[in-house]
Protein backbone atom coordinates (compact mmCIF):
# COMPACT_ATOMS: atom_id res chain seq x y z
CA UNK A 1 0.00 0.00 0.00
CA UNK A 2 0.90 3.64 -0.31
CA UNK A 3 -0.08 6.55 1.92
CA UNK A 4 0.37 10.27 1.53
CA UNK A 5 -0.86 12.79 4.08
CA UNK A 6 -1.89 15.69 1.87
CA UNK A 7 -2.64 18.02 4.76
CA UNK A 8 -2.92 17.74 8.53
CA UNK A 9 -3.85 20.34 11.12
CA UNK A 10 -6.63 22.60 12.31
CA UNK A 11 -6.95 24.24 8.88
CA UNK A 12 -7.58 21.04 6.94
CA UNK A 13 -7.03 17.27 6.92
CA UNK A 14 -6.88 15.01 3.88
CA UNK A 15 -5.04 11.69 3.47
CA UNK A 16 -4.57 9.49 0.41
CA UNK A 17 -4.20 5.69 0.65
CA UNK A 18 -3.66 3.30 -2.24
CA UNK A 19 -3.58 -0.49 -2.57
CA UNK A 20 -2.96 -2.52 -5.72
CA UNK A 21 -6.54 -2.07 -6.90
CA UNK A 22 -8.09 0.74 -4.84
CA UNK A 23 -7.45 4.43 -4.17
CA UNK A 24 -9.22 6.20 -1.32
CA UNK A 25 -9.19 9.43 0.63
CA UNK A 26 -9.71 9.79 4.36
CA UNK A 27 -11.50 13.13 4.87
CA UNK A 28 -11.53 16.09 2.50
CA UNK A 29 -10.84 18.93 4.89
CA UNK A 30 -9.19 21.14 2.30
CA UNK A 31 -10.66 22.79 -0.77
CA UNK A 32 -11.45 20.48 -3.67
CA UNK A 33 -8.97 22.50 -5.76
CA UNK A 34 -6.19 21.94 -3.22
CA UNK A 35 -6.92 18.19 -3.00
CA UNK A 36 -6.94 17.89 -6.81
CA UNK A 37 -3.57 19.65 -7.04
CA UNK A 38 -1.99 17.56 -4.30
CA UNK A 39 -3.25 14.32 -5.84
CA UNK A 40 -1.83 15.34 -9.20
CA UNK A 41 1.49 16.11 -7.48
CA UNK A 42 1.76 12.43 -6.58
CA UNK A 43 0.55 11.21 -9.98
CA UNK A 44 -3.09 10.55 -9.11
CA UNK A 45 -6.13 11.99 -10.89
CA UNK A 46 -9.22 12.74 -8.75
CA UNK A 47 -11.31 10.57 -11.09
CA UNK A 48 -9.25 7.56 -9.96
CA UNK A 49 -10.44 7.83 -6.33
CA UNK A 50 -12.77 4.94 -5.47
CA UNK A 51 -14.10 6.13 -2.10
CA UNK A 52 -13.87 8.75 0.62
CA UNK A 53 -13.97 7.75 4.31
CA UNK A 54 -15.06 10.44 6.75
CA UNK A 55 -13.80 10.52 10.34
CA UNK A 56 -16.20 13.22 11.53
CA UNK A 57 -18.03 16.30 10.34
CA UNK A 58 -15.96 19.18 11.70
CA UNK A 59 -15.14 21.64 8.93
CA UNK A 60 -11.40 20.90 8.94
CA UNK A 61 -12.28 17.37 7.82
CA UNK A 62 -15.09 18.02 5.32
CA UNK A 63 -14.44 21.52 3.95
CA UNK A 64 -14.03 20.39 0.33
CA UNK A 65 -16.29 17.34 0.47
CA UNK A 66 -19.40 18.85 -1.13
CA UNK A 67 -17.60 20.18 -4.20
CA UNK A 68 -15.40 17.09 -4.57
CA UNK A 69 -18.30 14.63 -4.32
CA UNK A 70 -20.48 16.65 -6.71
CA UNK A 71 -17.72 16.97 -9.29
CA UNK A 72 -16.41 13.40 -9.24
CA UNK A 73 -19.44 11.43 -7.93
CA UNK A 74 -17.29 9.37 -5.58
CA UNK A 75 -19.04 7.31 -2.85
CA UNK A 76 -18.59 8.78 0.63
CA UNK A 77 -18.58 6.43 3.61
CA UNK A 78 -20.32 7.90 6.67
CA UNK A 79 -22.63 6.98 9.54
CA UNK A 80 -26.34 7.79 9.59
CA UNK A 81 -25.64 10.35 12.32
CA UNK A 82 -22.99 12.08 10.17
CA UNK A 83 -25.53 12.35 7.35
CA UNK A 84 -27.52 14.88 9.37
CA UNK A 85 -24.60 17.29 8.98
CA UNK A 86 -23.75 16.15 5.45
CA UNK A 87 -27.24 16.11 3.95
CA UNK A 88 -25.92 17.61 0.70
CA UNK A 89 -24.32 14.29 -0.24
CA UNK A 90 -25.76 12.43 -3.22
CA UNK A 91 -23.55 9.35 -3.25
CA UNK A 92 -23.02 7.92 0.22
CA UNK A 93 -22.64 4.54 1.90
CA UNK A 94 -23.30 3.86 5.57
CA UNK A 95 -20.33 2.48 7.46
CA UNK A 96 -20.38 -1.06 8.83
CA UNK A 97 -18.08 -2.31 11.58
CA UNK A 98 -15.99 -4.02 8.90
CA UNK A 99 -16.29 -3.90 5.13
CA UNK A 100 -14.34 -4.26 1.90
CA UNK A 101 -13.60 -1.87 -0.91
CA UNK A 102 -11.94 -3.95 -3.61
CA UNK A 103 -8.79 -5.45 -2.11
CA UNK A 104 -8.97 -3.22 0.98
CA UNK A 105 -10.45 -4.53 4.19
CA UNK A 106 -11.50 -1.73 6.52
CA UNK A 107 -12.13 -1.99 10.26
CA UNK A 108 -13.98 0.92 11.81
CA UNK A 109 -12.93 2.27 15.22
CA UNK A 110 -15.17 4.45 17.36
CA UNK A 111 -13.30 7.52 18.56
CA UNK A 112 -14.24 10.03 21.27
CA UNK A 113 -14.60 13.59 20.03
CA UNK A 114 -17.07 16.45 20.35
CA UNK A 115 -18.50 15.67 16.92
CA UNK A 116 -21.37 13.34 16.03
CA UNK A 117 -20.31 9.71 15.66
CA UNK A 118 -16.58 10.22 15.08
CA UNK A 119 -14.53 7.34 13.67
CA UNK A 120 -11.02 6.05 13.04
CA UNK A 121 -9.94 3.35 10.62
CA UNK A 122 -7.67 0.36 10.15
CA UNK A 123 -6.95 -0.19 6.45
CA UNK A 124 -5.68 -3.65 5.50
CA UNK A 125 -4.60 -4.97 2.11
CA UNK A 126 -2.66 -8.19 1.85
CA UNK A 127 0.12 -8.05 4.44
CA UNK A 128 0.01 -4.24 4.72
CA UNK A 129 -1.96 -2.35 7.36
CA UNK A 130 -2.44 1.29 8.29
CA UNK A 131 -4.04 2.72 11.43
CA UNK A 132 -5.60 6.18 11.12
CA UNK A 133 -6.72 7.84 14.38
CA UNK A 134 -7.01 11.58 14.93
CA UNK A 135 -9.40 13.88 16.80
CA UNK A 136 -10.07 11.77 19.86
CA UNK A 137 -9.75 12.33 23.60
CA UNK A 138 -8.81 8.71 24.25
CA UNK A 139 -8.75 5.26 22.63
CA UNK A 140 -11.01 2.57 24.04
CA UNK A 141 -9.13 -0.44 25.44
CA UNK A 142 -11.41 -2.83 23.57
CA UNK A 143 -9.58 -1.89 20.36
CA UNK A 144 -6.05 -2.39 21.65
CA UNK A 145 -5.62 -5.91 20.27
CA UNK A 146 -6.67 -5.07 16.71
CA UNK A 147 -4.63 -1.87 16.78
CA UNK A 148 -1.44 -3.65 17.77
CA UNK A 149 1.56 -4.43 15.57
CA UNK A 150 0.38 -2.62 12.43
CA UNK A 151 2.77 -1.42 9.73
CA UNK A 152 1.96 2.28 9.85
CA UNK A 153 0.26 4.51 12.42
CA UNK A 154 -1.17 7.89 11.57
CA UNK A 155 -1.78 9.11 15.10
CA UNK A 156 -2.88 12.43 16.47
CA UNK A 157 -0.30 14.28 18.57
CA UNK A 158 -2.23 17.50 18.97
CA UNK A 159 -0.78 19.49 21.84
CA UNK A 160 1.82 19.82 24.53
CA UNK A 161 -0.09 20.01 27.82
CA UNK A 162 2.19 22.65 29.35
CA UNK A 163 1.99 24.86 26.25
CA UNK A 164 -1.79 24.54 26.19
CA UNK A 165 -2.21 25.39 29.87
CA UNK A 166 0.16 28.36 29.65
CA UNK A 167 -1.13 29.62 26.32
CA UNK A 168 -3.73 32.15 25.23
CA UNK A 169 -6.69 29.80 24.83
CA UNK A 170 -9.64 30.58 27.14
CA UNK A 171 -10.28 28.16 30.00
CA UNK A 172 -13.34 26.54 28.41
CA UNK A 173 -11.47 25.79 25.19
CA UNK A 174 -8.50 24.35 27.08
CA UNK A 175 -10.86 22.09 29.04
CA UNK A 176 -12.52 20.93 25.83
CA UNK A 177 -9.18 20.00 24.25
CA UNK A 178 -8.01 18.17 27.39
CA UNK A 179 -11.29 16.29 27.87
CA UNK A 180 -12.21 12.74 26.84
CA UNK A 181 -13.95 14.29 23.82
CA UNK A 182 -11.03 16.50 22.85
CA UNK A 183 -7.63 15.73 21.34
CA UNK A 184 -4.69 13.48 22.17
CA UNK A 185 -1.73 15.25 23.74
CA UNK A 186 1.85 14.41 22.79
CA UNK A 187 2.10 12.42 26.01
CA UNK A 188 -1.06 10.39 25.36
CA UNK A 189 -0.17 9.78 21.74
CA UNK A 190 3.28 8.48 22.72
CA UNK A 191 1.75 6.32 25.44
CA UNK A 192 -0.68 4.66 23.05
CA UNK A 193 1.89 4.21 20.30
CA UNK A 194 4.42 2.61 22.65
CA UNK A 195 1.81 0.01 23.57
CA UNK A 196 0.63 -0.62 19.99
CA UNK A 197 3.75 -0.83 17.85
CA UNK A 198 5.47 -4.16 17.26
CA UNK A 199 7.94 -5.92 15.01
CA UNK A 200 5.78 -5.23 11.94
CA UNK A 201 5.70 -1.48 12.54
CA UNK A 202 7.66 0.43 9.91
CA UNK A 203 6.50 4.01 10.30
CA UNK A 204 4.70 6.46 12.58
CA UNK A 205 3.13 9.64 11.23
CA UNK A 206 2.29 12.18 13.92
CA UNK A 207 -0.73 14.17 12.80
CA UNK A 208 -3.03 17.10 13.62
CA UNK A 209 -0.39 19.11 15.51
CA UNK A 210 -1.74 22.35 16.95
CA UNK A 211 -0.09 25.46 15.52
CA UNK A 212 -0.63 27.30 18.81
CA UNK A 213 -0.02 24.63 21.46
CA UNK A 214 2.64 22.35 20.01
CA UNK A 215 5.84 22.20 18.02
CA UNK A 216 7.23 19.50 15.80
CA UNK A 217 10.22 19.15 18.13
CA UNK A 218 8.04 18.64 21.21
CA UNK A 219 5.84 16.06 19.50
CA UNK A 220 8.83 14.17 18.11
CA UNK A 221 10.89 14.29 21.31
CA UNK A 222 7.98 13.20 23.49
CA UNK A 223 7.50 10.13 21.32
CA UNK A 224 11.21 9.33 21.13
CA UNK A 225 11.61 9.56 24.90
CA UNK A 226 8.68 7.21 25.46
CA UNK A 227 9.95 4.72 22.88
CA UNK A 228 13.45 4.82 24.35
CA UNK A 229 12.07 4.23 27.85
CA UNK A 230 10.26 1.17 26.48
CA UNK A 231 13.33 0.03 24.50
CA UNK A 232 11.42 0.37 21.22
CA UNK A 233 12.89 1.49 17.90
CA UNK A 234 10.99 2.62 14.81
CA UNK A 235 12.98 3.53 11.70
CA UNK A 236 10.65 6.18 10.31
CA UNK A 237 8.89 8.89 12.31
CA UNK A 238 7.26 11.57 10.18
CA UNK A 239 5.54 14.79 11.20
CA UNK A 240 2.49 15.47 9.01
CA UNK A 241 2.15 19.13 8.12
CA UNK A 242 -0.53 21.66 7.27
CA UNK A 243 -1.26 22.76 3.71
CA UNK A 244 2.19 23.68 2.44
CA UNK A 245 3.03 22.15 -0.89
CA UNK A 246 6.75 21.89 -0.15
CA UNK A 247 5.99 19.83 2.93
CA UNK A 248 3.93 17.13 1.28
CA UNK A 249 4.52 13.85 3.14
CA UNK A 250 4.90 10.74 1.04
CA UNK A 251 5.18 7.19 2.29
CA UNK A 252 5.59 4.17 0.03
CA UNK A 253 5.13 1.19 2.29
CA UNK A 254 6.37 -1.60 0.10
CA UNK A 255 9.54 0.31 -0.72
CA UNK A 256 10.63 0.81 2.88
CA UNK A 257 12.87 -2.23 3.10
CA UNK A 258 14.06 -1.96 -0.51
CA UNK A 259 15.00 1.69 -0.15
CA UNK A 260 16.80 1.00 3.13
CA UNK A 261 18.76 -1.80 1.49
CA UNK A 262 19.65 0.35 -1.53
CA UNK A 263 20.96 3.12 0.70
CA UNK A 264 23.09 0.71 2.71
CA UNK A 265 24.75 -0.88 -0.33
Amino acid sequence: MKICVLSSGSKGNTTYIESEKVKILIDIGNSAKYVKEKLEDIGVEPEEINAVLITHTHVDHVKGLKVFENKYNIPVYITDVMLKSLDYLNNYVFLENEFDIGDMHIIVIKTSHDAPDSRGYIIISGDDSIVYITDTGYINKKYFDILSNRNVYVMESNHDIEMLNNGSYPFNLRQRILSDKGHLSNYDSAKYLSSFIGNNTKCIILAHLSEDNNTEELAYNTLIERLNDSDIHVDNIIIAKQNKETELVKLWLRLFVLEKLKKSI
